[in-house]
């Protein structure tokens, strides 16, 4: 009876101290979830439209892809406040190749790629191996990019963009599925379509997450390493996969599974995996912690920060494409400030001022929380000063949490 009591007090203890050392992360997970059912009931059931939903992820895609360049140059120790500006002046260089020039689409992405690459590697130079520092250079670049969409061009909008171009941000997965199959599944779900793929890729990605959720749970157990508890285990991945399943099943009763989607999708993966599983990920870590030490240690930290911001471009030249193909237009003004939505998506997943601290994973859902905030206030008519106002408050907040973590530690 004694050794009950022991062992139910000491699951107590080891709850209670793991929400404490993880309540970033779960906080940041409760956050969202209260965030979206509130607007749910305030907009009276408009959140959750399947035809929402499919704006909410099409109007963040540039978002969160340029958040996870911004989350390993930010855990590098380092800042880029000129992913806006690139984003605009690689949409506009787009704009002038394609509509202007006539040039082929697949040849345009691949110099746009290039240029996106080459503009961050030469902010990169200077900041990895002349030492000035991150937010000078970048606030340069963002002035100087500002002023080379105005000039390329020549202060209109250019467009529209070909249909086969438009489909990089619009355009939607096709079912391979039989439509009978469809049309059988809207009836035992009283929808009046369903795409099959959408509903299986939910079901899939909801498999597949708890799998390597219990893979990861049994390898840490074999080598003894302190694992979260396992009722927080079980209530993460069921609100995780429930939330996938719905999402999917939402999109699957309106156009079906988004090209975007599946960008940031691949993208998230690919990020993920590099920066949790990789050697060269665990470097960025270390040279975010601390740079001396990493230096010392052999890591080449000079060549580590320079591709940080290589490869921030590159992303950024992937968020112009997919932005100008939203709006089927180039504007000298595209892009404008959309550096602080992207900075403040990864403070708010997360990621620590001082470098170091971050993941891929509250980067994403930091950027889904300012999207959703941005799209319920749109939807109660709250005006533009006072969207601003609040997601201000919410960055503000973001980052105390953080220092008041760091002091606690401390």
């Amino acid at each position: 009876m004694a050794l009950a009591e022991d062992s139910e007090t000491h699951e107590r203890k080891s709850i209670g101290s793991y929400l404490k050392s993880h309540l970033r992360e779960y906080g940041l997970l409760f956050a969202l979830i209260f965030i979206m059912v509130f607007f749910q009931i305030v907009t009276e059931g408009t959140l959750f439209r399947a035809v929402n939903i499919t704006n909410l992820m099409l109007q963040n895609s540039y978002i969160i892809i340029m958040a996870l360049g911004m989350l390993v140059v930010i855990v590098s120790g380092n800042i880029d406040l000129s992913v806006g500006s690139v984003m605009g002046f690689i949409g506009a260089l787009a704009a002038v190749m394609i509509v202007n020039w006539g040039w082929n689409l697949y040849v345009t992405g691949l110099i746009c790629l290039v240029a996106g690459g080459l503009i961050g590697a030469a902010q990169g130079y200077w900041v990895a191996y002349w030492k000035v520092p991150s937010f000078i250079v970048t606030l340069a670049g963002m002035l100087v990019f500002r002023g080379a969409s105005l000039w390329l061009l020549e202060g209109q909008s250019v467009g529209p963009f070909p249909r086969e171009f438009q489909v990089i941000a619009n355009g939607f997965i096709p079912d391979p599925f039989p439509a009978a199959l469809g049309e059988s599944l809207a009836g035992v779900f009283g929808a009046r379509q369903v795409n099959v793929l959408a509903l299986l890729t939910g079901v899939v990605a909801a498999g597949i997450i708890t799998w390597l959720g219990m893979r990861t749970r049994a390898r840490n157990k074999a080598y003894g390493i302190e694992d979260e508890p396992r009722a927080f285990f079980i209530a993460r991945n069921l609100i995780v996969s429930a939330a996938l399943i719905f999402i999917c099943y939402k999109l699957a009763t309106f156009r079906g599974l988004p090209n975007v989607l599946i960008t940031m999708g691949v993208l998230t993966v690919i990020y993920a995996f590099v920066t949790e599983q990789t050697t060269i990920g665990r470097r960025v870590y270390a040279l975010g912690g601390n740079e001396k030490a990493a230096k010392l240690s052999g890591i080449k930290t000079e060549r580590l920060t320079f591709l940080a911001f290589a490869n921030m471009g590159v992303l950024a030249a992937i968020a112009g494409l997919v932005y100008a193909a939203r709006l089927n237009t180039a504007t000298p003004k595209a892009g404008f400030a959309l550096e602080l939505d992207v900075i403040a998506a990864v403070f708010i997943g997360g990621a620590s001022m001082s470098g170091g601290v971050g993941k891929i994973v509250g980067a994403v859902v930091g950027a889904f929380l300012m999207g959703v905030l941005n799209n319920g206030m749109s939807i109660m008519g709250i005006g533009i000063d006072y969207q601003q106002v609040i997601k201000g408050l919410v960055l503000l907040a973001a980052v105390l949490f953080d220092v008041y973590n760091k002091s606690k530690q401390g």
